[in-house]
């Protein structure tokens, strides 16, 4: 089944019997418990993250601006050639879903949640749909996928012994990369497909020295690939935008292509 703009809902639609009436009881269970664990997890700090803030920066704003939605999807045998055309029929949802411009669109984000795939199946289909999508979504599009699921063994950057990636149902985000999304590529040998995108793309490239030249501190998660347009062009003229950003430990500038801007 192709994704749907029905088939996104906010976390508080799930308590609108109008919305979710059609879902089945188990559907609608394994979503209230997603929502349940970003609200008491994700968007709180943690004592083990290793830095100060929520479990993940980005997540309360997009909630505060109404941009985050829960998909819910059967697919309890994780055939993955079906999941690849599930996740890209998410993918061109989200560039197409409003807002399209402007700063909410910064913070949009899909949760793609797999109510009936168990947690042992989930690692495989994920990184066989990732091995197929992950690259070409990011050179194409700057969209990057995040899987998340009970047993997941990605640690956070700053704590090597913690786990933040185990949801209590597999699940795949869809979002627009943001420069904090680098961290992963520096450090994280399962980035190394895109990683090489990048570097091939000389903006992203020129990025990637910057953020590295930084030591990957800096706060923000607001700069980010533009759509490119759709008559011709390539990644590489893709431009990034400029937006305030937040800056420690001396790093003052980032240079994307068009210039050195400031970072304050």
């Amino acid at each position: 089944m192709p994704a749907q703009t029905t088939n996104l809902l906010l976390l508080e639609d799930l308590e609108d019997i109008g919305r979710t009436s059609e879902l089945a009881g188990s559907d609608l269970d394994a979503l209230r418990a997603v929502a349940d664990w970003i609200k008491t997890y994700v968007i709180k700090p943690h004592k083990d993250l290793g830095r100060p803030g929520p479990v993940c920066p980005f997540v309360p704003v997009s909630l505060e601006r109404k941009t985050l939605w829960l998909a819910p999807e059967q697919s309890a045998d994780g055939n993955v050639p079906d999941v690849v055309e599930l996740i890209n029929g998410y993918r061109r949802l989200f560039l197409d879903a409003q807002p399209t411009d402007g700063d909410d669109a910064d913070y949009k984000v899909i949760v793609v949640v797999f109510t009936r795939l168990s947690a042992d199946r989930a690692r495989g289909v994920f990184d066989d749909v990732l091995q197929q999508l992950a690259a070409p979504s990011y050179a194409e599009d700057g969209i990057v996928f995040g899987p998340f699921y009970e047993g997941h063994e990605g640690t956070a950057i700053y704590n090597s012994s913690f786990r933040p990636f185990r949801s209590p149902v597999p699940f795949l985000f869809v979002r627009q990369g943001v420069v904090s999304d680098w961290k992963f590529f520096l450090d994280n040998e399962t980035c190394s497909t895109c990683r090489h995108v990048a570097l091939e793309n000389p903006r992203s490239a020129l990025l990637l020295r910057n953020y590295a030249a930084c030591h990957g501190v800096w706060g923000a998660t607001s700069l980010r690939l533009r759509r490119p347009r759709r008559l011709g062009r390539t990644p590489d003229r893709n431009r990034f935008r400029k937006r305030r950003r937040h800056h420690r430990h001396g790093c003052t500038s980032i240079d994307a292509g068009r210039g050195t801007y400031p970072l304050r």
